[in-house]
């Protein structure tokens, strides 16, 4: 029989295990395009056509969801695009 851990209830378990959770990047005014079109290849392995037009709603919009997933995952991909000081957050 399998335990819930004290102070936890199932209804939380399952928002942690169902819900994807989202990486936000901020816009600035010290990266370039290319710099951040760049990172976001390398955090999100999208194509380029992607990270293009992620960067430029991030620039006109002033932030975007650039990647969802797994929390573990989304940690990643905002610790990649924090490599150069881009400006991120993790929403659930």
């Amino acid at each position: 029989m399998a335990t819930t851990p004290q102070g936890q209830s199932d209804q939380e378990e399952e928002v942690l295990t169902q819900d994807p959770a989202k990486v936000v990047l901020f816009n600035d005014e010290v990266h370039t395009f290319d710099e951040v079109i760049v990172q976001l290849i390398k955090a999100t392995r999208c194509p380029r056509a992607k990270a293009e037009a992620l960067a430029w709603e991030v620039h006109s919009r002033g932030k975007a969801i650039v990647f969802s997933g797994e929390v573990v995952r989304c940690m990643e991909v905002s610790g990649i695009l924090e490599e150069i000081h881009l400006l991120t957050q993790i929403e659930m």
